[in-house]
């Protein structure tokens, strides 16, 4: 497959997957290989239980045609989006690739998405086996140049997501894409509270993690924090994507070959895990922490548990392993936590040395 185009390949594994999920024998059958049958990585969050950690992020499943597949390859939950209120055909091309000795993929989609009314929709009458959350972020359009305006954008996502009665477990808000026009941005202290005042001030039905920059400071971080925790804010994903180009485990004859975009998997994964950390120690009893960033192995996954993630989400890992990834992270993790004396994965979570 990697001698094919990343987004046709992409495509043609979605459709794949869309079909396999309405198959009742063969979710049945790949259930029986996958699933996840060990209860010490079971958990509860605001009502929603988790029979494993591992889910799948927001990027992958952007037209929502992923969600009865997942549980049968072994997640216990799934972000459909990012989704922004107006549809996206997507950024120039190209929008992904490889960058196969750096074991990351370079994305520049720009939010493409079917919109948030296509894609309420599509799901009015679903019902989700495991819980199913939805991303939401600005549309990208150069008629959206305010933060003004982005807000407006974004509260009318929610609004509509609010009233349509589709039974997502959770919301995300995705503030950090590096891929969309203009200027507008949520990291200034004044514009995240006048983003945030608008959003919770909705009265969200369910729990709501921000989807964070990693490219941010220490103590960039730490303001972006100290504003959230004073929102009924349930939780932080760290995080999006390395922005620096430059960065030491990105391969730079492979980055010459894209001008434009910027890169998941391992080249996230070090400052994933600092931000990690430094949320858990800071603000961990305030803050559910969502891990996401270069997991390739149930080792991966269980270095973000130890610095304080609660939940881990991944994509890239599944281009380089395979769909197989979750399933063997999953039956990887008892062994990992049986090793340092843990029963089970609550007992983890945090549990790094400094």
């Amino acid at each position: 497959m990697f001698l094919n185009d990343s987004e046709k390949i992409h495509k043609s594994a979605v459709a794949l997957g869309e079909f396999l999920g309405k198959q009742r024998f063969i979710k049945f059958l790949l259930k029986s290989v996958f699933g996840n049958k060990n209860q010490g990585l079971d958990q509860n969050f605001y009502g929603i239980k988790f029979i494993s950690p591992i889910g799948l992020a927001a990027g992958f499943d952007y037209e929502a045609r992923l969600i009865h597949i997942l549980p049968a390859i072994g997640f216990s939950f799934g972000t459909v989006g990012t989704i922004t209120n107006k549809p996206y055909e997507g950024n120039a091309l190209p929008r992904l690739g490889r960058l196969i000795k750096s074991r990351s993929l370079l994305v520049n989609k720009g939010f493409k998405n079917l919109g948030i009314k296509a894609t309420l929709e599509k799901l009015r009458n679903c019902k989700f086996e495991i819980p199913i959350g939805i991303s939401i972020g600005k549309t990208n359009t150069k008629e959206i140049m305010t933060q003004k305006d982005a807000i407006q954008d974004i509260v009318g996502s929610f609004s509509a997501i609010e009233s349509s009665g589709v039974p997502f477990n959770y919301y995300e808000l995705n503030i950090s894409c590096p891929n969309l026009y203009g200027d507008v941005e949520f990291y200034t202290p004044t514009h995240l509270r006048d983003l945030l005042t608008d959003i919770t001030g909705l009265g969200l039905s369910k729990p709501l993690f921000i989807k964070m920059p990693i490219n941010k400071s220490d103590e960039e971080t730490r303001v972006m924090l100290d504003i959230i925790i004073a929102y009924p804010i349930q939780g932080v994903i760290f995080g999006n994507l390395q922005k620096n180009r430059q960065d030491p485990s990105i391969n730079q004859e492979e980055v010459k070959k894209y001008s434009q975009g910027n890169f998941s998997g391992k080249p996230t994964e070090k400052r994933s895990n600092e931000l990690i950390r430094l949320t858990y120690q800071n603000y961990g009893d305030r803050l559910t922490i969502i891990g996401c960033g270069g997991v390739f192995s149930a080792e991966d996954a269980y270095k973000k548990i130890k610095l304080g993630a609660s939940l881990i989400q991944l994509i890239t890992g599944l281009v380089y392993v395979g769909p197989q990834l979750p399933a063997q992270i999953n039956s990887g993790l008892p062994r990992l936590l049986k090793k340092d004396g843990f029963s089970h994965i609550s007992q983890a979570i945090g549990s790094a040395k400094d």
